[in-house]
């Protein structure tokens, strides 16, 4: 056992010791390949009711932490964060309620709700960990839901909502970025790139029936995942990149090339 899995199991044991925690998941980079020296040990805890903090931090303490140790982080989901003192790797903990997440994946897979990128994130997030601690098998049951192929009504209706706001409503990401450049609003360019980027590799990971792996190494991931993706994504993202940070109206031709790539894999597919 690696000495990231190794920690990853010390902490999941310390959390498992309390009757509430359902299960205890090991996510991320540690389970999908993708980690390096730099990346966290991502931990699941599904407990209800929720971990008090005196007991979130006693588990850390009790694991050994190095500087600064934030427990009850609620910026995203409530999460722990602190470096492990013995092997200097960062541990990141996020408790979720087990009703919660089933009903994510209701959502989804069920009634088919899209939203405006990264739709499927949490759909990938269990379908990809691994159990580290499941007390009465729910975990198992969880996983065997994640387990379906993907559905043909959630990937229209991401095709639909993403396909629209990429650039054929009135307030598409496209328009609103051409509006930013215009007035010189670099804030405003950088926000409306990022949500045409979202929305854009939505489409993408739908088309090609994947969920949606997060925000980190995407194109990286789309390679991976993604055997219907345009030639020349790479390069034509990274330009699209640096012409919105350089304020270059020649930006949005850019965005016009990604527009039409993913535009001629949707009509291909029978999407468009």
């Amino acid at each position: 056992m690696d000495r990231r899995a190794a920690l990853a199991a010390a902490v999941a044991a310390k959390f498992a010791a309390h009757p509430q925690v359902q299960a205890v998941a090991l996510g991320g980079s540690s389970v999908t390949g993708a980690a390096d020296d730099s990346s966290d040990v991502d931990l699941y805890v599904y407990a209800d009711p929720e971990l008090s903090l005196e007991s979130r931090e006693a588990v850390a303490a009790a694991q050994g932490t190095s500087g600064r140790v934030e427990i009850g982080n609620r910026y995203f989901e409530s999460g722990d964060e602190w470096r492990d003192a013995a092997s200097g790797i960062g541990v990141d903990v996020m408790h979720r309620d087990p009703a919660w997440i089933e009903d994510r994946l209701v959502a989804v897979l069920d009634r088919h709700e899209a939203a405006l990128g990264y739709t499927t994130c949490l759909w990938h997030n269990v379908r990809t960990s691994a159990p580290l601690f499941d007390r009465s098998g729910w975990y198992a049951g969880l996983k065997a839901k994640a387990a379906v192929p993907y559905p043909d009504g959630l990937r229209r209706a991401i095709v639909n909502k993403n396909r629209a706001m990429l650039a054929y409503t009135k307030a598409s990401w496209r328009r609103q970025l051409e509006l930013a450049l215009l007035r010189d609003d670099p804030v405003a360019v950088n926000h409306r790139a990022a949500a045409f980027l979202a929305s854009w590799f939505d489409l993408l990971f739908a088309l090609n029936r994947e969920p949606h792996p997060g925000e980190k190494r995407l194109l990286r991931h789309a390679r991976t995942l993604c055997a219907v993706r345009p030639q020349d994504m790479d390069e034509t993202v990274r330009r699209f990149l640096a012409g919105t940070v350089g304020m270059d109206a020649a930006a949005l031709a850019v965005a016009d090339l990604l527009i039409a790539g993913i535009e001629r894999l949707l009509a291909e597919g029978g999407l468009a």
